[in-house]
């Protein structure tokens, strides 16, 4: 069904869709589809939720991997004022999903339905992984304060804000090479990879975030260590404490039901955040030099894919070798690059990479591929 051919760099072949002009910039509507199918199922059966949300990832998987018309975006186009409507529109759309499920779930543990609070969590979780944070990183990459705030408070509701440091700061620099966290090793296997980069793109957060504070003092002639007044201005503490201050208060009003909720959403978002970077750069390096200088990010350091139903729900974020290479391009205006190809989009190769010997079958021979170009 995902095939294994050497053309590992070959874009797919246009489709109808991909010329059909009415699509190209309403396709992009599609991205509240699943918050609003979500806000229906959590408020009409919320015990079914969780089961809506496994049917709506194998509908996506299945369309990328099997509808031929599908398989290849249209153009980049210019944006659009309502484009940048959408994702911020998108923000309040996630709390009102948030905390409806907040609800369900407080309401179900309270008769002892465990099995509907994480069903309505892992839904939850579903929508602020799958769509949450891949609206929260396109925000976080523009240049508008709000909009970077706005990101900020997508991260913050799955407990997940140093993102908004280690990803621009770290990640972009340091993407396809062993000093990143978030690249996967070829032969890593993604249940290696997940504690490596949970750990490490915390860590390399708080010290990106006291380099930054440090320099700042540099640049200000102030002399000795940074305070922790000056820590306490930073949207990491801020982000960090308002997090913990909403689980500690969780705990404290003995709302279980809510807690388990919060805490089981954000695994959710999380993990599959986590596996789409695994699968973003798998097996892909960049040279250095003998003095360690890195080669600039190129087209063969990302893997791509261009089908047109998760590109229309994921803001182009499979264009991913443009968007590194081009990282305030708004996400109308990325490009179809002839790099290193997918065999499916994100929804399929997430669900590949949760099994190693089946992701490593199908990705290894693209990677050997590509070594004899």
């Amino acid at each position: 069904m995902w095939g294994m051919s050497s053309a590992a760099t070959t874009p797919p072949d246009s489709a109808p869709l991909a010329t059909a002009a009415w699509w190209r910039d309403a396709r992009f509507a599609l991205m509240w589809l699943m918050p609003l199918g979500t806000l229906v199922n959590l408020l009409a059966q919320p015990a079914l939720a969780g089961a809506w949300a496994v049917l709506t990832w194998a509908l996506m998987a299945t369309l990328d991997a099997v509808w031929p018309g599908g398989r290849q975006s249209p153009p980049a186009s210019a944006p659009r004022a309502w484009h940048a409507l959408l994702l911020r529109g998108y923000v309040a759309l996630q709390i009102g999903v948030w905390l409806l499920g907040a609800w369900a779930a407080h309401a179900a543990a309270q008769t002892g339905q465990w099995g509907t609070v994480l069903g309505v969590a892992f839904a939850v979780g579903f929508v602020c992984g799958s769509l949450g944070i891949t609206y929260a990183h396109e925000l976080g990459h523009r240049k508008n304060r709000l909009d970077r705030f706005l990101g900020w408070v997508l991260m913050g509701n799955v407990l997940y804000g140093h993102f908004m440091v280690e990803h621009y700061r770290g990640h972009h620099p340091r993407a396809a090479t062993h000093d990143d966290p978030a690249t996967a090793r070829r032969g890593e296997s993604l249940w290696r990879f997940m504690p490596r980069t949970l750990w490490g793109g915390w860590a390399s957060a708080w010290k990106l975030q006291a380099a930054d504070l440090a320099q700042r003092r540099r640049l200000r002639r102030d002399a000795g260590p940074v305070s922790l007044a000056e820590w306490a201005k930073t949207p990491l503490v801020q982000c960090t404490a308002l997090c913990a201050a909403a689980l500690v208060a969780l705990a404290a009003l003995q709302w279980w039901g809510v807690l388990i909720y919060a805490l089981v959403v954000s695994v959710v978002a999380v993990g599959l955040l986590e596996t789409i970077n695994y699968v973003e750069h798998y097996g892909l390096q960049r040279q250095q030099d003998a003095n360690g200088k890195r080669e600039a990010f190129g087209v063969m350091h990302a893997w791509n894919a261009d089908h047109a139903w998760s590109n229309a729900l994921l803001a182009n974020l499979q264009r991913h070798s443009d968007h590194h290479m081009h990282a305030y391009k708004p996400f109308p205006t990325l490009e179809p690059l002839p790099g290193p190809q997918l065999p499916t989009g994100y929804a399929g190769c997430v669900l590949l990479a949760l099994v190693p010997p089946v992701w490593f079958g199908v990705m290894h021979p693209r990677l050997d591929a590509l070594a004899q170009r």
